[in-house]
């Protein structure tokens, strides 16, 4: 088996403007025309987002890497929406290029909804145990047919060992700055961890931006540009980088997650929070923001896990 690919450079973005999304939905989408369009705040960075309206939004993608996902959100989301117990995004229609614009583009039904964080969860362990009845449901979809892991989703569902490079780089950078080699052996031990090859359906992104709450709980899951068909661990990142800890046992438990597969969604929240680490080194040559407070759970999951371990 060859070795995977590695993933390249951050894609080169363009700018999208409110006036450029008037003229495109003028053009291709009269009917709408005489609705105004705002920019969403904070709307995400594989996608330019804007309100279209009150019940409706639009999101182009802000590369032409993310393009690639536009397709398969039209092919797919209507067809997992009616298995799934929580809303996710209804693709109304699909834009073409235009006015300035190089790529397909997507005008979605709005879902109302604020970004889940810790200080908004109403009761940690029952959004944890209704987040992975969400992922059960996923999971349980038929794949035939189903997306593999590929470019157009950065090979999310695919092998950790695609992401290896970046993370070494980035416990490079933060050699003396955090615990490198238990960094180290977490990241060899989800390497090393197999997958049995059982492929499911996963969401490939489920971070706190997508998954939003009305009144403190789990109201709806959006942002499927990442979705596919192949291993489901990387959908675990989240039991890290955002439940408590009682949370997390809840969720384990929900989703009936083997020692393995935990292993290698330990793995999928290392690499992501290896690499924000390093990426936000300061002046002061110290990780900025959350990514330092994920890490410390995920060192103390992990060290608590080996110390219940029966010794050989």
């Amino acid at each position: 088996m060859s070795d995977p690919p590695q993933l390249g450079a951050v894609p080169q973005r363009i700018a999208v403007d409110p006036e450029q999304v008037r003229r495109l939905i003028a053009d291709q989408f009269p009917q709408w025309a005489d609705l105004p369009v705002q920019p969403v705040v904070n709307g995400g960075w594989d996608n330019w987002t804007f309100h279209l309206g009150s019940r409706m939004s639009v999101r182009l993608p802000s590369a032409s890497e993310y393009a690639l996902a536009v397709e398969k959100e039209h092919r797919w989301l209507p067809a997992l929406a009616p298995r799934l117990p929580l809303p996710v995004p209804a693709p109304l229609a699909k834009g073409e290029p235009g006015a300035g614009y190089p790529y397909s583009w997507s005008i979605y039904q709005w879902l109302d909804g604020e970004a889940a964080s810790t200080d908004r969860i109403a009761d940690p362990v029952r959004f944890a145990a209704d987040l992975a009845g969400f992922l059960a449901a996923l999971q349980s979809v038929d794949t035939t047919d189903g997306p593999r892991p590929g470019q157009h989703n950065w090979y999310r569902g695919g092998t950790l060992r695609t992401y290896d490079g970046k993370a070494q780089r980035a416990l490079t950078a933060l050699d003396g700055r955090v615990d490198i080699d238990l960094a180290r052996e977490i990241w060899k031990g989800a390497l090393d961890a197999s997958w049995d090859g059982a492929e499911s359906w996963f969401h490939g992104d489920i971070a706190s931006g997508n998954l939003l709450l009305n009144d403190g709980q789990l109201a709806a899951v959006i942002d499927f540009g990442t979705c596919g068909v192949g291993d489901p661990a990387c959908d675990l990142a989240i039991a890290w980088t955002l439940l408590t800890a009682d949370g997390r046992q809840t969720f384990r438990e929900r989703l009936s997650v083997d020692d393995a597969t935990w292993t290698r969604g330990r793995g999928w929240a290392l690499w992501k929070t290896l690499v924000t680490c390093a990426y936000s080194l300061g002046d002061a040559d110290e990780p900025a923001g959350d990514a330092p407070r994920v890490l410390g759970e995920i060192f103390a999951e992990y060290a608590a896990g080996a110390a219940t371990k029966p010794t050989p």
